[in-house]
């Protein structure tokens, strides 16, 4: 009994160290460009890092967290000790990484780690699971690359006036905004509630179904909210351009946070959640609040050099290649959570950065071919070498205890 208690306070431990590393690096890079611009102080982005991604976690990990915690081998469930020997090897992986300058990607870590343990319990491969993670993987990139691109080149436009193009983009977001999943909202029984559904069944509005789960009633208060962003933006931009363009970053980068903090957060809580339900018998949404803590202790512990770091080199992109940065990365994270599918949020910035660069620039916006292909290779070595010490790692432990 002792030494079970032992190992679920290192999983425990683990899975907090896991939650403050993302709070730490992850979430802090959208926030950067409004520090960039020089709409928020670094202390106070920090603040906001902190409290908007803890309750992200908390409000939209669930999916990402069970796809993590069950669906990534075949047979077994993955017990306390192999969930101790899965977040150890993550954590100390990242961290070795991020010490010697050398980020590893925490999707692709703690992916390969939960495989390990798993193929050493004997579980199979969950191959249809892995074709469907890995296609969305691949497709991320050129996703976001288009979007960035598409998005930064309208914006540059002459022919598109910014009090015109911002303020669209804003109703965009809105719009979705209304329709991201949330766990606290009420919802039929097997869906997860928005704001769009909330409030269309609490005011009985046009339930006309126009696609599965989705009614003519969400989609009216969608479009509301969506004119409300756009208006509200659009007032802000003709009374201070300059002005109006910070304080759309502001809250770009904290929706954009947000999201960070719901597709981080199961990377650190997935490996406790048959933990949770089957040997301690408790709801798994207090694993997620676990992981909203840990999130926001990083966040407010280590974010600030982050973003300093960061917002140097948003400040370089300026603000319209930040916007056509971001909003890709809010609409892909969004779509992963919706899927339950983990992913590396750094990645996606990056490669919305990169598509926003190539507008700005008729050589490629400094996209390098052998960087790439090394950065593909590291993603891919990440993972299988996670798998093969968390295997070996349980195996060893197991033999112990």
């Amino acid at each position: 009994m002792a030494a079970i208690s032992l190992v679920l306070a290192i999983a425990f431990v683990a899975a907090l160290f896991m939650s403050f590393t993302v709070g730490a690096n992850s979430n802090s890079a959208p926030i950067a460009p409004a520090v960039g611009a020089n709409a928020l102080s670094i202390l106070r982005a920090a603040l906001l890092v902190g409290v908007v991604a803890g309750l992200g976690a908390v409000l939209q990990g669930g999916n990402i967290s069970e796809t993590i915690g069950r669906d990534l081998v075949t047979g077994v469930s993955i017990t306390p000790l192999a969930a101790a020997a899965a977040l150890l090897t993550s954590a100390a992986l990242i961290t070795i990484g991020n010490s010697r300058g050398y980020p590893i990607p925490s999707a692709f870590t703690v992916t390969g780690s939960i495989i390990g343990v798993g193929i050493a319990l004997g579980g199979g491969f969950a191959t249809h699971e892995y074709v469907r993670i890995f296609s969305f993987w691949l497709v991320i990139p050129v996703v976001n690359a288009i979007l960035g691109y598409l998005i930064a080149r309208a914006l540059r436009s002459d022919a598109l006036d910014e009090t015109v193009g911002v303020p669209v983009l804003a109703g965009g977001v809105g719009y979705a905004l209304a329709n991201i999943h949330l766990s606290v909202l009420p919802a039929p029984s097997g869906t997860t509630g928005s704001i769009a559904g909330s409030m269309s069944r609490s005011l009985h509005l046009l339930p006309t179904t126009l696609a599965p789960h989705y009614t003519l009633g969400m989609f009216v208060v969608s479009l509301a909210l969506g004119i409300a962003a756009l208006g509200a933006t659009w007032w802000q931009l003709v009374r201070d351009q300059a002005t109006g363009i910070k304080r759309f970053l502001i809250v770009l980068g904290l929706v954009v946070v947000f999201t960070s903090g719901g597709s981080q957060v199961g990377l650190a809580t997935g490996p406790l959640e048959t933990v949770f339900e089957s040997d301690l018998h408790a709801s798994t949404s207090y694993l997620l609040v676990l992981g909203g803590v840990g999130i926001l202790a990083g966040a407010w512990i280590r974010s600030p050099r982050v973003i300093q770091a960061v917002s140097n080199e948003y400040a370089a992109l300026g603000p319209r290649r930040s916007i056509a940065a971001l909003i890709p990365a809010f609409l892909i994270a969004q779509l992963a959570i919706v899927l339950g599918i983990p992913i590396s949020f750094n990645k996606v910035m990056i490669s919305s950065i990169v598509g926003s660069g190539l507008a700005a620039s008729s050589s490629g916006g400094g996209v390098s071919p052998r960087k790439a292909g090394f950065t593909v290779l590291s993603w891919v070595g990440s993972m299988a070498g996670a798998g093969l010490v968390s295997y070996g790692l349980y195996t060893g432990l197991h033999a112990i205890v």
